[in-house]
């Protein structure tokens, strides 16, 4: 599948020039398949079509969707950029040393998140991706434009189209997977009382980074799964005896 199987993903785009200009970008060095996230503008009108010169056919086939998850469905690997530095475990790592691992599984989907061009993306949306990039620039202007990032990343990417020797797989969980099974733990979690509602999302995190870390097969995920059904039967049970 190699760059085939790379998804770029735009979430919530803004300006048509800078679409535009990364279909064709995407283009040049041999990507495909173009993901829009609730995007602010149409990807087929006349500025991005004139600045997708050549990449057009991008832009037509691109796939528009409401929310990341639905972006991300099917891929088993997921890269987030991000130009902030926060106070994660994960460290921001140098996307040269970090995109040659989604091509690592030559028959899986991954995928490469960019964010929003005046905020980026959010601490929330962050969470859906396994690994985090930062485009080393100019402390003096370290601002990127959109389409210079993506054409970056779309460079590295290129260079490493063809991994010498790819691990083997064992039927890696797809993200979709693998975020259901966060709900569903959550779930349980607040029901329990481990969690509380004002810090369920920065204790999740930390669950996420874990998982992402293991880097969980699909029967893992529903071993995983079939506890937590196990647990919430237990609980309702020893509910139910108590009010009897």
């Amino acid at each position: 599948m190699g760059l085939a199987g790379i998804k770029i993903v735009l979430v919530e785009p803004a300006g048509p020039l800078n679409v535009g200009s990364i279909a064709r970008v995407m283009k040049n060095f041999g990507l495909d398949n173009l993901v829009l996230v609730n995007p602010q503008c149409d990807p087929l009108e006349e500025a991005a079509m004139k600045m997708g010169v050549h990449a057009q056919d991008i832009l037509e086939s691109a796939v528009v969707v409401t929310t990341l998850p639905e972006a991300l469905q099917g891929c088993v690997r997921a890269i987030a950029t991000t130009a902030r530095v926060r106070d994660w475990d994960t460290p921001l790592e140098n996307p040269r040393t970090a995109l040659p691992w989604l091509l690592e599984l030559p028959d899986s989907p991954a995928a490469l998140i960019f964010g929003r061009e005046d905020r980026g993306l959010s601490n929330q949306e962050l969470n859906y991706a396994q690994r985090f990039i930062r485009i080393p620039s100019s402390d003096n202007y370290p601002s990127l434009n959109l389409a210079s990032a993506v054409g970056i990343c779309c460079y590295e990417l290129a260079q490493y189209s063809a991994p010498p020797t790819p691990p083997t797989t064992h039927d890696l969980a797809s993200l979709d997977i693998v975020e259901t099974y966060y709900q569903q733990l959550e779930s349980l979690l607040l029901d329990i009382g481990y969690l509380y509602p004002h810090t369920a999302t920065t204790r999740m995190a930390k669950f996420r980074q874990l998982y992402n870390r293991a880097h969980l097969q699909t029967q893992e995920v529903a071993m995983l799964r079939g506890i937590l059904r196990q647990i919430e039967w237990a609980v309702k049970n020893q509910s139910n005896h108590e009010n009897s």
